[in-house]
């Protein structure tokens, strides 16, 4: 049986999702068609009526929209603390109460939305831009503040932006709960038994990937923006952890926090 499978080449989803793709655990016959493509992108695909996705990482704001036809699984989630998306401005006397600020987001369907939507809702003036291009956006002055995930938290700097608040550390302070980021989702047309070995293949690809973390690394190279070796390790490091192999009760009461959904109506049923 072939899977359609959309995810994006962020190092921690390729690191999670290589040893699987490469015959590294069992699949039981499953074989994958892999597409590659931004954040935002496989959101949309999967937001359409007709994207024909089988299975897809997903930013969980976009559950609520989908959950009739996509069931999360419970393994392959980048939910933790310490992880949230950063506003960064361009002008160091910037604040997150400035209401006529100009805001790149990485997509209105991204988690990274939902959050600023929550924490800041006066900040309406936003712009969706490709996650990666985000960084020099504001540095060129074409939006006062922007929203960086995945690795442009961690090089911001390069571009003399300054930090104006970290959304996941607000969350964390606000609800005493992981922040839930990204899903990988499966189309509930997919036979259940099938639906549930993936959600085993991927944890088992993930505990293969964490005990051998060197045999990976040629293909997150091949795929990932950031090249520089300790930005991907500290990516790999920030969003795959506990939460990612299962996301546990404690992430479960944060994903229903989140959306306002209660678990059953997300996850297999």
């Amino acid at each position: 049986m072939k899977i359609k499978l959309s995810i994006s080449p962020c190092p921690n989803d390729t690191f999670m999702f290589h040893a699987m793709l490469h015959g590294l655990v069992d699949t039981a016959g499953i074989e994958f068609d892999t597409t590659f493509a931004d954040i935002e992108e496989l959101n949309s695909a999967l937001v359409a009526p007709d994207g024909g996705v089988q299975v897809s990482k997903a930013s969980y704001a976009i559950l609520p929209q989908i959950a009739d036809r996509y069931e999360a699984l419970r393994s392959g989630s980048a939910l933790g603390r310490g992880n949230g998306p950063l506003l960064v401005a361009g002008d160091e006397q910037s604040t997150p109460e400035d209401f006529d600020m100009r805001v790149a987001v990485p997509g209105m369907h991204t988690t990274a939305n939902l959050l600023l939507e929550r924490l800041y809702p006066h900040l309406s003036d936003k712009r969706a831009y490709l996650f990666s291009d985000i960084p020099e956006i504001v540095e060129k002055g074409e939006c006062d503040a922007g929203v960086l995930i995945h690795e442009g938290r961690f090089v911001y700097r390069r571009y003399g932006l300054y930090l104006l608040a970290d959304l996941g550390l607000e969350w964390e302070k606000r609800t005493g709960l992981p922040l839930p980021l990204g899903v990988i989702v499966a189309d509930r047309n997919l036979p259940a038994d099938i639906r549930a070995l993936l959600d085993d293949t991927l944890r088992r690809s993930i505990e293969y990937a964490v005990a051998h973390p060197d045999q990976s690394l040629p293909f997150i190279r091949e795929h990932a923006q950031e090249m520089d070796e300790e930005v991907i390790s500290s990516h790999i490091s920030l969003f795959v952890n506990g939460y990612s192999t299962d996301i546990g009760e404690e992430g479960t009461t944060a994903i229903e926090r989140l959306l306002g959904m209660k678990a059953e109506e997300i996850f297999r049923r």
